[in-house]
């Protein structure tokens, strides 16, 4: 498990590109038959994957945690966008299918994770936070019907923003919040561009109760995402490729334009689940 420490913003107005790529950049986040795990001190979140191909991957807890097991004090959020596979918790399977996704619950001991097509295999991102409490575990369907054990995303979870014109035509998907999926703390989504928008949460927000982390995907490769981070009046953007992640600390903007429509996948932790609690910043501040 990677380590990574939390930054000063007064500190990072003067690091060049190597040193913002070093601290907030995740890449080669999917590694065939292996785990990706990157901790950070922001808030506590661990960034990982799973991308089983010929085995199944069991979760361990490794020394960072000092605990018996991962979800030992923890919960997590999964979703899946490679092929069909299989999450098992504690002795029952759940098909995950592509971008559906589960919730954890703390206290969930044995977790591990297989493809159902080595050729096709699964690629389940997840986020894990801090928890106090255990909430059910389940799986989620953005489509279906419901049944036991599964959640589908309600149709008010479901947001359509933007327009071609501003190059922001998107659609909200909320997997994990309040009232729908209960977490102690995660909450965790994905926004899907419509061809031809490129920008996303523009105009942008703070919100200092809340840290984040983003998975751009579904980006072809001969196209870039440039992620804009750091203090309303100090910007500073990154540029990022297919199935790469950023850490976005509570005092930064998190926004993107790229060079072609593009998905992502946003988890936040911290003070509060508030969807909505943010900081606008108007345009004309921008620096």
């Amino acid at each position: 498990m990677e380590l990574r420490t939390a930054s000063n913003p007064r500190d990072v107005k003067f690091y060049d590109t190597a040193r913002l790529r070093e601290e907030f950049l995740i890449q080669n986040v999917f590694v065939p038959d292996d785990f990706r795990l990157v901790y950070s001190h922001i808030d506590r979140i661990i960034t990982g994957s799973a991308m089983p191909i010929n085995k199944t991957l069991t979760l361990t807890a490794g020394d960072e945690l000092r605990a018996e097991y991962f979800l030992e004090r923890r919960e997590m959020g999964v979703i899946n966008i490679g092929g069909k596979g299989i999450i098992t918790i504690d002795g029952r399977d759940y098909t995950v299918d592509f971008k559906e996704g589960m919730y954890i619950g703390m206290g969930s001991k044995d977790i591990s994770f297989k493809s159902l097509d080595a050729a096709v295999p699964a690629k389940f991102y997840f986020n894990s936070t801090p928890a106090h409490k255990t909430y059910p575990t389940v799986l989620i369907k953005p489509e279906g019907t419901p049944e036991e054990g599964v959640v589908i995303v309600k149709d008010s979870n479901k947001v359509e923003l933007g327009c071609l014109e501003d190059a922001n035509h998107r659609t909200i998907c909320k997997y994990i919040l309040p009232g729908q999926v209960e977490s102690c703390q995660l909450v965790m989504g994905m926004t899907k561009l419509e061809p031809g928008s490129v920008w996303n949460t523009m105009p942008c927000h703070t919100h200092d109760r809340r840290m984040e982390v983003y998975l751009y995907f579904e980006v072809p490769e001969d196209a870039v995402v440039f992620h804009y981070m750091g203090e309303p009046t100090e910007t500073r953007h990154i540029v990022m490729r297919n199935e790469e992640a950023v850490i976005s600390p509570s005092w930064s903007i998190h926004s993107a334009s790229a060079t072609h429509a593009y998905t992502f996948i946003w988890g936040m932790a911290g003070e509060n689940q508030a969807f909505d609690d943010m900081d606008a910043v108007a345009m004309k501040d921008l620096r």
